[in-house]
């Protein structure tokens, strides 16, 4: 029975057989909503938390796997104090208006968005005692302040959106009687560099002893005793994932392909076209510049893709990762934000590294940056000749926090610059027992540079960045092996690709980024309108349409069956076999057997009839 409120199925091997959610004694309205999501028994870590958050009022520090119910976990005691607390309330005959009484902290829009929909679902039974609200969702400040003003028992918000409203909306709130305070996914919002935000918020919380407080996620380091000694008082540390995570692990086959700069296309094009992978595939690259070139080489050849970046509007950024997740799009290239992630002994020391001509630089800027070009887009206006800037959203982040369901693969286009991220990103498959492959494309040093065009920034330190990887998931039992495509079956796709690969320049590239961003920037409004009035309407809007680069070459759509492996190749002669991400029309029946071929002008066509 599935048992995880973010949608993965989870692992057998985290339910607790020998607890029940009746034996927590909650509230019937409460149990009867858990109930709805289908659940008998609890997780281990809700088996364990909830008891102690509830019965002994303990702050909770727990660590526990990707699915195995932490959201739950502290979602439950959450609302089960709010209902004693209202119980008393009115029991006092205290009718004064409610105060905030529980905040949930999250380091991205996506995962405040997700809890967000959890939590309504568990309040669906009390919802006239229990209100909540998503103050990180794209919505404008006078609607804010209204929503504000109802006084909703609930908010959830990155660090940066709270500390914002405590600081410009502060009569519109209060925490004095806070009794909760949860940060999940601890590590990355201390990794998203939001420690000094919640220093800010811990000058808001009320001196009260009898603030709980939950820190949670799936791994923890050294960085989180400074927010112990901040909000906790005598916390228990649950740790589960440390067994579970492992074996879970062993379902996740992990490959490297180590190919030339411009060959990562070449395997693409063959990978996608011919249907090698099976199933949903999540594609990093390291800046949106590439995410779009990417996308456009693929049109070239008829294979559908959408982008997932952080200068995209919230509201279609959410609704691109429901339908992905809905088995609406099967391939999503998603540019990953979380570059500046750096290794524990690159903290201590920033090394340095010397170039060809033996001066030295620092190595941080090149671990840090994922690309000169994605800090602001330039759009030119013909009718006032000016320029406007679109900008990243730094709430984002797609290889932590956001819930992909059944994702096959995870093909490191790009490969991350850091070991830590690497994990992050290939956490997305293989989830809570189920199998999944990760490849990852590594350039080697003297292919660096080789390529202009196709050329990363980042993919100089690929080598040194692989050797950091394989040690440490050798550390954790886990191999990343080599692998090597058949050069011989692929050279023949090489020159098609270099002919639709010509077609997507720079210009292009520029033109589509700004294409669909406008395109999205209204989108995103009537995401919000139409949605709301029209919720089961999912296809309405889709995300993966062509942007056009300035060539489109039709005849690129079609695979020539003399390119194929033998064995792939049809017996009968008719139309090449392969597995498209989307339904292929029939076209008009071909000529008869004898006839002869003729174009429009009226000449026959020699390549069609030779024989």
């Amino acid at each position: 029975m599935s048992n995880n409120p973010k949608g993965s199925s989870a692992s057998e091997v985290y339910i607790d057989d020998s607890a029940t959610f009746e034996s927590f004694q909650l509230d019937s309205r409460l149990l009867q909503a858990v109930k709805g999501f289908g659940f008998q028994h609890p997780t281990l870590i809700q088996s364990n938390a909830i008891p102690l958050a509830l019965q002994q009022k303990r702050d909770i520090i727990a660590k526990a796997a990707t699915g195995s119910g932490k959201t739950l976990a502290y979602l439950i005691p959450v609302i089960q104090t709010i209902l004693d607390y209202k119980k008393t309330k009115a029991t006092s005959m205290d009718l004064e208006e409610n105060d905030t009484l529980g905040i949930i902290l999250v380091p991205t829009r996506e995962l405040a968005q997700q809890v967000s929909n959890v939590l309504e679902k568990m309040i669906l039974y009390c919802s006239n005692e229990i209100r909540q609200l998503n103050v990180s969702a794209d919505m404008s400040n006078s609607v804010l302040t209204s929503l504000l003003a109802s006084k909703p028992e609930i908010l959830v918000a990155t660090p940066g959106k709270l500390i914002n409203i405590l600081e410009t909306n502060i009569s519109s709130i209060s925490l004095d009687e806070l009794k909760f305070l949860v940060i999940d996914e601890v590590d990355l919002v201390l990794t998203f560099g939001y420690q000094d935000d919640l220093n800010k918020i811990s000058e808001y919380l009320p001196l009260k002893k009898n603030l709980q407080t939950f820190l949670m996620s799936a791994t923890l380091n050294d960085d989180i005793q400074e927010l112990k000694k901040k909000f906790c008082r005598s916390p228990a540390i649950l740790k589960f994932n440390d067994d579970e995570i492992n074996k879970d692990q062993t379902k996740l086959i992990q490959y490297y392909v180590k190919v030339s700069e411009f060959d990562k296309f070449l395997l693409c094009y063959v990978i996608f076209k011919l249907g090698l992978i099976k199933g949903k595939t999540l594609i990093f690259v390291n800046n949106i510049d590439r995410g779009y070139r990417l996308k456009l080489v693929l049109e070239q050849f008829g294979i559908k893709s959408c982008i997932l970046n952080s200068e995209l509007p919230a509201n279609s950024r959410q609704h691109i990762v429901d339908q992905f997740n809905k088995n609406i799009y099967s391939l999503l290239i998603a540019t990953d934000d979380t570059e500046y992630i750096k290794e524990e002994d690159e903290l201590e020391n920033e090394s340095k590294v010397e170039d060809v001509s033996g001066e030295e630089k620092t190595e941080q800027n090149e671990t840090l940056s994922t690309g000169n070009a994605d800090d602001k887009v330039d759009i030119n206006n013909d009718d006032k000749k000016k320029k406007q800037t679109f900008r990243k959203d730094k709430e984002y982040g797609v290889s932590r926090g956001v819930d992909f369901k059944n994702v096959a693969c995870v093909l490191n286009f790009d490969l991350p610059t850091t070991s830590k991220s690497y994990i992050h990103r290939i956490g997305r498959t293989a989830r809570a027992g189920q199998s999944g492959t990760a490849i990852s494309f590594v350039v080697p040093l003297k292919e660096f540079g080789k390529h202009k065009p196709s050329m990363c920034s980042t993919a100089k330190r690929d080598e040194k960045i692989l050797s950091r990887i394989i040690k440490q998931q050798s550390k954790l039992g886990l191999e990343m092996q080599p692998y090597s495509f058949d050069t011989k079956q692929v050279e023949g796709f090489r020159y098609r690709l270099e002919d639709g690969f010509r077609a997507v320049t720079q210009v292009a590239v520029r033109e589509a980024r700004v294409k669909e961003l406008k395109q999205e920037l209204l989108a995103s409004e009537k995401l919000k309108r139409h949605f709301e009035e029209n919720p089961k309407e999912l296809q309405s809007l889709r995300h993966d349409k062509e942007l056009h680069p300035a060539r489109v070459q039709q005849h690129l759509k079609r695979v020539p069956e003399y390119l194929l492996p033998e064995s792939a190749r049809s017996s009968d002669g008719k139309k090449i076999k392969f597995v498209p991400f989307h339904n292929v029309k029939k076209g008009r029946k071909g000529n008869k057997k004898g006839k002869v071929t003729k174009r429009r002008n009226g000449k026959s066509d020699p390549l069609k009839n030779f024989k």
